[in-house]
């Protein structure tokens, strides 16, 4: 089209809705993310591989000058931008408004090279008004935002390509490091090591029901003769009394003191006059709504209500953006515009009345560390919101849930504030017997709330406490807080305590992180960029540094490992401080205030530029050796240690003996009991069943990390293959015949299989015969995911593993003449039953597939992740995973002679520079072109 305007956008589904706003002269093309990166060393060109852009694709002598490669997969998008820039007069930049964006917008540049006029466009939301404002003011690149992007992605190539080849050499191949991923999965050893620290201690409460003249109500004793009662929050992680509460004289109720209170208070209603309102107390109650949305607190608060986590999160809301229905999604600031502050005090207004709305705007601080101010919060795009049910027929259910949500904390926040009064009763109540008397106060507290102001629209939810559930521990500031009405009761008014109940309780360690308070953590202490969190959660969950366990995440002894040889070896590397330091930096570029290639020279090479000892080129060079068993152990005491091996960790006693650990034991599990039963099963050398008669090799039943199998013993036998050792043959035999194992069925038990069954379980797989059509042979298998025929490359499930023996070959052919479904056949009862998923409204179930468990809600279906089992599987885990399963929307298909590749990130460019074409396709900075 000749004397169009381009505009190149980041997705295709920006590029669709923007160009419904635009003129007939305006053509809208996507980049599809980044269009150029640093390649892989082994991709450089050959006259590159030896020079000194051989290791990093950056020459970190000459200014950290990087050589660019346009990604494979976006040769064709290159090439269809190219061409339709021949036909522009004008060239308009759109891509996101963050730093990233900045840095796509610049390769753009350096790529295409257009000989039109360029303007940078920038936009926060997508609809007409915010595009037409956005043509009317454009802007020149941002250099510094680009520099700090370019910096960014420099810095990471260099911590990764220099700290990760250490891990495969100490630890395990294939392993990587990064500036956060590496600090996130240090977070997360931590709290594990504090909860393997932790020494429960037992203490006992004691609750009454209190009947009053206006009604009865629930309290729970806090004092006992003047001294107050200790609960958990008193005692230290090492299960004493703490200081404090020694100093008030705090009673630790014992279980016999416990009974023996709570048998009095019961007894204590036959004795007029026994208890009494010792006080009522009353105070006002204000609470001011949450401020708007930022990503991290979306993420948080998707976690909280929706059960979804970071990934999920983060796909959806940015589908809504580009769909024009949410402004940007990156962002850490909580400021509305004027048009929105506008709209939200305007709708809430129309929705819950006038009473419900601030006296005037509100105006939020950001609190998080380093936070950034580029951007509007997270809430409904347009100068006038639409509300969830005029959107409702457009979006997916679950693009509407989060629709909801940021609609309902957006108008809330300019809402009133909830305001009441909270109120005390102390009931006294004296109790005695031969042993002596007490005097006992029980306690109750609740809220009235008298106007709900922001409440009528929407409450925070709140991480849970290790002290749920304790005097105190609760309150109304948040959903699933206290509102418990009280009788209205005065101070002197007689009571009865007409029943008590005396409970045991033991101290808990502090809550693993789930994905929601790591980020909630992270975005504290400075690490990473609230854009980054889901990609760093999904990165340590891939390593397998962390597994979930319902919405916690659970380190392994590999995180443990790594964990441990940073902190030995480059201890600034994973110290907190240091890496939000870093981030302050990155910061002050973006700003204009630092120098890239200053800052990159100082992390890498040094203070002076040369190597000096304070570069990590130099921390990594001068390390010597390291020792690799020792990284690989830690000491759990009474001589046993714990070891990191090729297959997996195993426990090691004084006298050698070795024990594997299951993937399914947590190491704060890991305990004494835990420990001896561990090295029981691994003395456990298995049941012998018998012969074979037709090999005469003993078959022994035994119990292998994967379970209970069954296999022959072979003279002069190797060590077992790695899936079934015990941790005293851990390397499968070079050379030699290998014995024959097989799983037990499901309805087996390793202490009643028999000689017969193992027999039969080692002749599998069975020929049942062959097809008459085509001659093909058609056998029964047992496999991985369970029972099946197999003809050819045509398989089949079967309903049950008896079908194994039992099947014949009518009742196979019968089987490959009906339609081939994905199901398993007949119909089987679930493992696992759940409640309606927030997002479906349908009930969530967990079934068995012939792929393994999975989850689904009769819509959306999801495998159980490896190293989660289906007893471990909690409801909110399960939505959690059905979520995800619906952000990623369909698998993409694969394309003849290539396969999909991830988005690719931009490399790092020294400000105001331009480049020059390289050799193979690459750029290099301005004189610096490669030879």
């Amino acid at each position: 089209m000749s004397g169009s305007k381009l505009v190149i956008v980041e997705s295709p589904a920006k590029a669709h809705t923007i160009e419904g706003y635009l003129g007939p002269e305006y053509r809208v093309q996507a980049s599809i993310g980044h269009i150029r990166d640093l390649p892989q060393p082994k991709d450089l060109p050959t006259d590159l591989k030896k020079g000194p852009y051989g290791r990093f694709a950056v020459d970190v002598e000459h200014g950290f000058q990087p050589y660019y490669t346009v990604n494979p997969d976006k040769k064709k998008v290159v090439t269809e931008l190219r061409r339709a820039l021949k036909e522009a007069d004008e060239l308009y930049l759109a891509t996101d408004e963050d730093r990233e964006g900045e840095a796509i917008a610049w390769h753009l540049l350096e790529v295409l090279r257009p000989k039109v006029p360029v303007r940078r466009m920038v936009f926060h939301e997508i609809t007409r008004e915010a595009i037409q404002r956005a043509l009317e003011t454009t802007r020149d690149l941002d250099e510094d935002l680009v520099d700090a992007q370019e910096t960014r992605r420099i810095l990471d190539r260099l911590y990764g390509y220099e700290v990760s080849p250490l891990l495969w050499r100490k630890i395990r191949p294939s392993l990587s490091a990064g500036r956060v991923q590496s600090v996130a999965t240090r977070l997360v050893v931590d709290r594990e090591r504090e909860r393997m620290a932790h020494v429960a201690a037992s203490y006992w409460s004691i609750d009454t029901h209190v009947a009053a003249e206006p009604g009865a109500f629930s309290a729970r004793v806090v004092q006992v003769d003047g001294r107050p009662v200790a609960v958990g929050s008193d005692f230290t992680e090492s299960g004493e009394l703490s200081a404090k509460a020694r100093k008030a004289g705090a009673v630790h109720l014992d279980k016999d003191a416990a009974v023996r209170l709570a048998e009095l208070l019961g007894a204590s209603a036959a004795a007029p006059g026994a208890s009494s309102v010792e006080s009522v107390t009353q105070k006002p109650y204000r609470r001011r709504p949450a401020a708007p949305f930022t990503t991290s607190t979306l993420q948080q608060e998707a976690s909280r209500k929706l059960h979804w986590n970071a990934s999920s999160t983060m796909r959806t809301a940015q589908s809504l953006y580009e769909s024009g229905y949410i402004t940007y999604m990156r962002t850490d600031s909580t400021a509305l515009s004027d048009q929105a502050l506008k709209a939200a005090r305007s709708q809430a207004r129309d929705l819950y009345g006038a009473d419900a709305v601030a006296d005037k705007p509100r105006v939020y601080g950001t609190t998080a560390k380093g936070a950034q101010e580029a951007h509007e919060a997270i809430r409904p795009a347009g100068d006038h919101f639409r509300t969830p049910e005029q959107v409702a027929g457009a979006l997916s259910r679950q693009q509407l849930a989060l629709y909801d949500l940021i609609w309902k904390r957006t108008l809330a926040s300019q809402m009133a504030d909830a305001v009441g009064y909270t109120a005390t009763i102390r009931v006294l109540t004296g109790v005695g017997d031969e042993q002596g008397r007490h005097d006992v106060i029980s306690s109750a507290s609740g809220t009235v709330i008298t106007r709900p102001g922001f409440r009528l629209a929407y409450q925070e939810g709140r991480d849970k406490s290790r002290y749920e559930g304790e005097a105190g521990a609760a309150g109304p500031d948040a959903e699933g807080g206290s509102d418990k009405v009280l009788p209205d009761v005065h101070e002197g008014d007689p009571c009865d305590v007409d029943h008590a109940d005396a409970d045991g309780h033991l101290t808990q360690p502090p809550g693993r992180y789930t994905e929601a308070t790591l980020v909630k953590t992270m975005e504290e202490l400075g690490i990473g960029r609230p854009s980054t969190y889901a990609a760093t959660i999904q990165t340590i969950s891939d390593r397998g540094y962390v597994v979930h366990r319902g919405q916690y995440l659970v380190p392994t002894w590999l995180a443990f490992s790594v964990t441990r040889l940073l902190e030995e070896n480059l201890s600034d590397l994973v110290d907190y401080d240091f890496t939000a330091s870093m981030e302050s930096d990155l910061d002050r570029i973006a700003a204009g205030q630092e120098d890239g290639t200053q800052f990159l020279t100082q992390f890498y090479l040094g203070e002076d530029g040369g190597g000096d000892r304070d570069g990590l080129r130099h921390q990594v060079e001068s390390l010597g050796d390291i020792d690799a068993r020792a990284v690989n152990a830690m000491d759990l005491g009474g001589g046993v240690t714990l070891r990191m091996g090729r297959y997996g960790p195993y426990l090691e006693n004084a006298d050698g003996v070795r024990a594997n650990v299951p993937e399914d034991v947590a190491p704060d599990e890991l305990d004494a009991e835990k420990i001896a039963e561990l090295f029981a099963m691994a003395a456990d050398d298995g049941r012998e069943l018998g012969a074979d008669p037709s090999t005469g090799h003993v078959i022994v039943a035994r119990n292998g990390r994967y379970g209970p199998y069954v296999t022959e013993v072979l003279p002069e036998a190797a060590p077992p293959a790695e899936d079934e050792g015990t941790g005293k043959g851990r390397r499968k035999a070079a050379s030699g015949p290998k014995p024959r194992t097989a799983s037990l069925f499901q309805s087996m038990s390793l202490s009643t299989v028999t000689l017969e069954d193992a027999l039969r379980l080692l002749s599998l797989p069975r020929e049942i015969g062959a097809d008459p059509a085509t001659g093909e042979v058609i056998t029964a298998q047992n496999g991985r995911y369970g029972p099946y025929l197999k003809k050819g490359a045509d398989s089949r499930s079967l309903s049950s593993e008896d079908q194994l023996f039992t099947l014949t070959l009518e009742e196979a052919l019968e089987i490959y003449a009906q339609p081939k479904t994905r199901g398993r056949g007949a119909a089987k009862p679930p493992l696992r039953e759940f409640g309606a998923d927030p997002v479906s409204e349908k009930k969530v179930v967990v079934k068995d597939g012939r792929f393994g468990p999975y989850v689904t809600d009769g819509v959306t279906n999801v495998t159980v992740p490896r190293g989660e089992s289906v007893e471990g599987l909690t409801e909110e885990r399960a939505f959690e995973l059905l979520a995800d399963k619906r952000a990623k929307g369909p698998a993409p298909k694969k394309r003849a002679g290539g396969r999909a590749t991830a988005k690719s990130r931009t490399a790092s460019s020294k400000r105001g520079t331009s480049t020059k074409k390289g050799k193979g396709g690459g750029t290099a900075r301005a004189g610096s072109t490669p030879k």
